[in-house]
């Protein structure tokens, strides 16, 4: 049965209050997981609460006892990959095991400049990244101390302790569908690659594309797990999707991997999904505040699959 998750943009308007609301939702609802972005802000528009990840996902630890939960997706660009695994391999433990790490290049221009990080040109940014990854495999994958040269971070015998309670740490999970850079990043690195906004068709053609390249990397397709993040609008009603779509093109939006409609409509797309090789779908739920839809989402929908 495939997975259905929820997936938040922490920096929109997100603070505490809003944030604790949605974790109980999310646990109390019987969704898989709760996945967030991780960004200062939006690429445009105003400046809006913007909770930090990590501050955010170790509350979440304490205070959930079911979901899943991780980043989608903590750059290094802004975070360094030593202290990434520090605090992954922390978290995960006081979760008992129920983190997921999503990890990124970074993209967002705006953010990068407003907070006076480099971003760097594509070609550098993908080698930063993956010496990034090679860096969070080899601190919680490892059992001895470990060392890397690389041109943008190096390793001396380093070593973390305390160890990941779980053997390897925190499952990885690389999400993208570049296949030039981030697919082969996905097959060397990955325990888990998420597609990102794609219909059935586009995601079963990716997703064979990676069974390809980690058979050529040594590795069964079956090793990395297979999920998609698309962006969700559910309605009871019709009347009530089309009031949230707020004259938004359904067309263009579904063009673009949505799923919108009511619990039938949501029903056959995941359906599709499912039989494309998802394992998990992560809606992303933009309306932060209609926690009653998400509520209903989840007793009309999730039954079903």
């Amino acid at each position: 049965m495939i997975e259905v998750a929820i997936m938040i943009e922490g920096q929109d308007g997100i603070d505490w209050p809003r944030w604790k609301k949605i974790v109980r939702t999310v646990e109390d609802s019987g969704y898989a997981a709760l996945h967030r972005s991780d960004h200062f802000t939006n690429p445009s528009g105003p400046v809006k609460d913007a909770l930090e990840l990590w501050t955010s996902l170790t509350w979440l630890a304490e205070n959930t006892e079911r979901i899943e939960f991780g980043p989608l997706v903590t750059p290094v660009s802004f975070r360094h990959p030593v202290i990434t695994a520090w605090q992954a391999a922390a978290v995960d433990n006081l979760a008992g095991g129920r983190l997921r790490l999503g990890l990124g290049a970074g993209w967002q221009e705006r953010e990068h400049e407003a907070f006076g990080f480099d971003l760097l040109d594509t070609e550098r940014r993908f080698a930063r990244f993956e010496e990034g990854l090679e860096v969070v495999t080899r601190l919680l994958r490892g059992t001895e101390p470990a060392s890397f040269e690389g041109k943008f971070y190096r390793l001396r015998e380093a070593l973390l302790l305390p160890r990941p309670a779980r053997p390897g740490g925190p499952p990885i999970v690389i999400g993208g569908n570049g296949v030039r850079r981030t697919l082969p990043l996905a097959a060397r690195y990955a325990d888990e690659w998420n597609g990102l906004f794609l219909d059935a068709k586009g995601f079963a053609g990716l997703s064979a594309r990676l069974d390809g390249m980690l058979e050529e990397a040594g590795r069964r397709p079956e090793e990395v797990r297979r999920s998609l993040m698309v962006r969700a609008v559910f309605g009871r009603t019709e009347r009530r999707v089309r009031e949230k779509l707020g004259g938004v093109s359904r067309e263009d939006l579904e063009a673009q991997g949505a799923v919108v409609g009511t619990a039938g409509e949501f029903v056959e797309r995941l359906g599709e999904l499912q039989e494309a090789g998802a394992q998990r779908v992560m809606l992303q739920w933009l309306e932060t505040e209609d926690l009653e839809g998400m509520e209903e989402l989840a007793s009309e929908v999730l039954p079903q699959l």
